[in-house]
């Protein structure tokens, strides 16, 4: 069947476009399988080699998911084509799965003007790299807090994924799929992007313009507009917290309605709530950040570490100090 082209040189002259897929150690198998499955069923559909792919990864030996899974893969970090797509296959452990020899390898290519792309956490490799300086992009919202931290100069948003020239970023997931039917669509025509959806099952297709959490109604499972609302606001302000009685005549109601509310629908005060949001937030930039445990206490609204440390224990039952040894730990195993 004939799907029509975006008069792209590589699909006018019928050469297929290949992407380099590079595996980080525990990368996420679903973004990369959902990724190369999009690819494998556009050539079917298509009846048409459009697209081809190979694996590589550091040494050129075998790599290993985050779910158990090795995968040998067929190249080095070698010099590539330039008309190359390179996507970062990450994960957990992204931190220490960015080598120096992946980085520098990364500048190298990016330097010759390949378009470099970043799935889940390798948003992380990208921006590493010095890649996404200036650009927008995205990591999943996992990651969110401690990619702030450390990358001021990437203008981070929620998206599902993003495309800022030659560099792409997706948040995780299911994400990969969404990525790849717009790139399928830029090539060879939105019937063919759709077509692959179908085979997919893949009924909603989401742009660049969705964003990758659940509603805070759907999250908490509660459908209040003003707790809802309350929540935003308590999310938006982990650093500089909002007293209760604030937050309630911000929504139009008492400190005491708004207790009520919190106890009826989350069974716990918004006090409570919202110092386990900032606990959530602390012990994200514990395991995934150098930040030191004070500057993790400031960015999470404690104003003194002895008191970050005693809420902290109270709620994980260890203490800051033992997490980050423990994190530190698990690493080096």
């Amino acid at each position: 069947m004939n799907w029509g082209t975006t008069g792209k040189p590589d699909a006018a002259a019928g050469k297929p476009r290949r992407f380099v897929f590079v595996l980080l150690d525990n990368f996420t198998l679903l973004c990369f399988a959902a990724a190369v499955e999009s690819l494998r069923i556009a050539n079917r559909m298509a009846d048409e080699t459009l697209y081809d792919w190979v694996l590589a990864g550091e040494g050129g030996e075998a790599v290993s998911c985050s779910a158990g899974a090795t995968f040998n893969v067929d190249i080095d970090l070698e010099e590539l084509r330039r008309d190359d797509v390179v996507m970062i296959c990450g994960g957990i452990f992204v931190q220490e799965a960015t080598t120096k020899k992946v980085l520098n390898w990364l500048r190298r290519e990016a330097r010759r003007g390949l378009t470099v792309g970043g799935l889940c956490t390798a948003a992380y490799t990208v921006a590493k790299a010095g890649l996404l300086d200036g650009k927008r992009a995205t990591i999943h919202w996992e990651n969110h807090d401690s990619f702030l931290e450390e990358f001021e100069e990437v203008n981070l948003t929620k998206s599902v994924f993003v495309i800022d020239g030659n560099r792409m970023t997706t948040a995780g997931g299911t994400s990969s799929i969404d990525l790849m039917l717009k790139i399928i669509a830029e090539d060879h025509g939105e019937k063919l992007a759709n077509a692959v959806a179908d085979q997919l099952i893949y009924s909603t297709i989401r742009t660049d313009q969705d964003t990758q959490r659940l509603s805070v109604p759907t999250r908490i499972g509660v459908r209040h507009p003003k707790l809802s609302q309350v929540i935003q606001m308590m999310e938006g302000n982990i650093e500089e917290p909002i007293s209760p009685s604030v937050l309630a005549k911000d929504v139009g109601m008492s400190t005491r309605q708004l207790e009520r509310l919190f106890r009826r629908y989350l069974n716990r005060s918004p006090k409570r709530y919202y110092m386990e949001l900032r606990l959530q937030k602390a012990r994200n930039l514990l395991m995934q950040t150098d930040m030191t445990v004070i500057n993790v206490a400031l960015a999470c609204g404690f104003a003194s570490p002895s008191h970050f440390s005693k809420c902290y224990r109270s709620h994980y039952n260890t203490t800051p100090y033992r997490e980050r040894g423990a994190q530190s730990a698990r690493l080096s195993f």
